[in-house]
Order: structure tokens, then sequence, then C-alpha cells
């Protein structure tokens, strides 16, 4: 008893230090609000937010204290299974008989991904035109959930991957490799002003950082790109954990990407299966087991790679050797695994609807992402409604347990807790 009373007394006094720095950034956001804030100042208010959040991890399990409250008497299976999915969709506003918003409130949906490009009809705009007009659309989005927080999605890794182009008016980031040769501030300065972004445009949670590591620089998925800091695990690590300080300073969730590495890959998985079995590098899961240490995981996003020395079969996706003994159980991680997008071509070229769907739910996926947003599967209104079919009829069939669902559940009522 005496240990948890001195433990709450910690977390409280570590509470207040967090709070006392937070409004010290609101402070300096108001008082400079078009000018440069100072660069040291960011640093230090980033820094101590994101070491209390470590240290309060390190000295109070909450799990180990307080049990994760119960879902609701009345959440049915149903409503659950929605939690699980992340749809794309078309539109620059959300009206409330758009289909995605009768989606959103008929399912129970999880949540959404935006994107400035619709793939399917080769035109821009697709949901983000301006910064005004994208942030009228998440708040629209985000008042037609009724039970939990939608969770508002995107892209923005800066460099070629960012959804949110300086042309359309908003900030320009730079790319992970760039910001690596340079001084290490000028990264946090850059992952500041994009977070301080998209909590302004309303999106809480950012498929980011890429902790792949540049072992092929020539790979037209990830090195090709810039999307990758560096070839050493020490200094992807580093850097990663500056943008996750910097998001979680405005509360923004982040996902690493992609498990279990595809930085030395050949080929690109939006277009087919890409096997790593003789390129991959054990190294390559350092940054996970680094940041998992540090608690700075969030959430995990995997990747439809295929090393047939881990798993002869199936891609890491679909794998439980990959997210249940390597992910789970090796390093550690017990937070919401995400798929990569299911719509991609090293999925759909090789794997049926329903099988894909169910293969990843019991390898351990705990949402799947269906960007709706592919030139070769095209545009289907109905995407998450048939994928909330497809699960919930593996489930009284008996090809996935209902304990599965209620497992992810949990940890999504978890990762949402930290946006309420």
């Amino acid at each position: 008893m005496k240990n948890l009373m001195k433990t709450k007394k910690i977390i409280s006094e570590i509470e207040k230090t967090a709070k006392k720095y937070q409004e010290k950034i609101n402070q300096k956001l108001r008082r400079q609000a078009n000018r440069r804030i100072d660069l040291w100042i960011l640093i230090k208010i980033a820094a101590i937010l994101f070491f209390t959040a470590i240290i309060a991890a390190e000295y109070f399990d909450m799990r180990k204290v307080i049990p994760a409250p119960a879902a609701p008497a009345a959440e049915s299976i149903e409503s659950k299974i929605g939690q699980m999915l992340i749809v794309g969709f078309r539109g620059t506003q959300a009206q409330s008989d758009a289909p995605i918003a009768g989606t959103i409130k008929d399912l129970n949906l999880g949540g959404v991904i935006l994107f400035d490009y619709d793939a399917p009809s080769k035109t821009a705009g697709r949901n983000i035109a301006d910064p005004e007009q994208t942030k009228k659309l998440v708040a629209d989005l985000k008042s037609y959930s009724q039970n939990q927080p939608l969770l508002v999605a995107i892209d923005a890794e800066g460099g070629q991957i960012n959804r949110l182009k300086p042309s359309l008016g908003f900030a320009d980031i730079a790319s992970a490799q760039s910001l690596a040769k340079l001084d290490g501030s000028v990264a946090l300065e850059n992952y500041w002003d994009l977070a301080k972004e998209l909590v302004y445009l309303g999106f809480n949670l950012n498929f980011a950082p890429v902790v792949d590591l540049n072992i092929n620089p020539k790979n037209p998925a990830i090195g090709g790109l810039e999307r990758s800091y560096s070839k050493k695990p020490a200094i992807v690590s580093t850097l990663a954990k500056a943008m996750v300080a910097a998001h979680k300073s405005f509360g923004i969730l982040t996902a690493l990407k992609h498990f279990p590495g595809h930085g030395s890959s050949k080929s690109d998985s939006h277009l087919g299966l890409v096997d790593v079995t003789d390129t991959y590098q054990e190294r390559e899961l350092d940054p996970y087991e680094k940041l998992i240490k540090d608690g700075a995981v969030d959430s995990v996003m995997t990747a439809h790679i295929v090393n047939r020395n881990i798993d002869p079969d199936y891609p890491a996706t679909l794998s439980p050797k990959f997210i249940q003994n390597i992910l789970r159980e090796k390093l550690g991680f017990d937070g919401v695994v995400f798929s990569d997008d299911m719509q991609m071509g090293a999925i759909v070229k090789n794997y049926g609807f329903e099988d894909a769907i169910i293969r990843a739910i019991n390898a351990g996926c705990d949402i799947l992402v269906f960007s709706n947003n592919n030139a070769d599967t095209g545009y289907d209104d109905t995407i998450a409604q048939r994928a909330h079919d497809a699960i919930l009829n593996a489930v009284r069939d008996g090809r996935i347990t209902e304990s599965r669902i209620n497992q992810s559940y949990e940890r999504i009522m978890k990762l949402k807790n930290k946006l309420k």
C-alpha cells in the first residue's frame, strides 16, 4: 500500500510538471501566433513532456494497479468490429447525408484516412484542398462518431510522402533523409511545425515515423523516396523519437512503420508481393526494440513483405510468426497493430478479400486499413460494410473467435483513451 501511495505521488508530480510546461506552450503560441517560436524553448518543452511520459510509464504501470475499464454492457460484437476498421473515402466535404457520414454512424467506424490525390480517377483534391476546408472536413467527420473518438489519420512523413502539400498552403516538411543530414534540432523544429499543423487541422493520428533502415538506397518504396533516415539503427531511433516527441506534445498519435522492416527490399509492396528473404537483416528490428523499450510507441503498422526464413507462407501482415512471435513476444509490444493498406497489390493480387481479412486479424492485426484509393481495385463506397460483414461472418462461423475481437477492442480503447 505504501508503495502504491508513493507511486501515485510520483505520478501526480509528473502530471503537474507536464501541465505546467504544456501551459507554457499555450502561452508561447498565443504570444507568438504569427512569429517564429524560439527553437530552444521548443526543444526543452518537447523533451520534458516526452521524458515525463516515459518516467510515468516506468514508475507506474496502470494495468497492474487500475484495471482497464470494461466495455459498456451494451457494446455489441458488431460495434466492436466497426472499431477495427479505418477507411478512405471521396469528398472534400462530409454533409450528414454523405456515404462516409452514414458509414461512421452505422458501423461505429474506428477511423478514416484522408488523401490529397485520388488514384482510381487520377485526379487531385480527393479530400484535401486547403487548410480551412480540411479543418472543416475533419471536424464534420468527428461529429458523426457517437461512442468513441474517431481516428482521423493521414500519411504526413515529410518530403514526397505528405498529403498536406505546401502548394496547397500547408507547412513544408523536409524528408527523413534530408533531416538526417542536418543538426538534430532542425528535425525537431520541422516535426514541431508538422504536429502543430496537424492538431490545428484536427488530425489525431499520423501514420509515421518510418523506421525502415536505408539498406537499399534504390528501394522504390523507401530509400528511393527519401523516406528512411539512415541505414544506422541508432540514427533512425533518435530521429524517430524526435518526431514522436513533437507529436506527443500536441496529443497526436503516431505509428511506427513498416514492421518488421521494408528498407532492404528491391520492389514496392504497393505493386505486388515483396520478398526480402535474401536481403533482410536482423538489425532492422533494432529501432522497434529501442523505441518500445523507451515507451515511445503508440502503435505499429505492418509491412506486406515476405521473409521465408521466418514464415515460408505469408507476408508479415498475415503472419502470427511476425506479429505474435516477434513483435509481441520477442519485442514486448502489446499496443495496437495497424495493417498497411489491405488493398495494396501485395495483398489483393495474392489473396482473396475475406481470406486476407481473416488471416490479418488472426495474425494479430487490430485495425485494418482500407485506403479505397488504389488504381487497380477502384473506388467502393461499400468497402467498410463489406469488410465488416466479412469479419462478422467469420466470427459467427468460428473462423475468428469472439475473444480475438475483444482483445483488439481493448487495445483500441486504450489507444483512444490517450485522446480523451
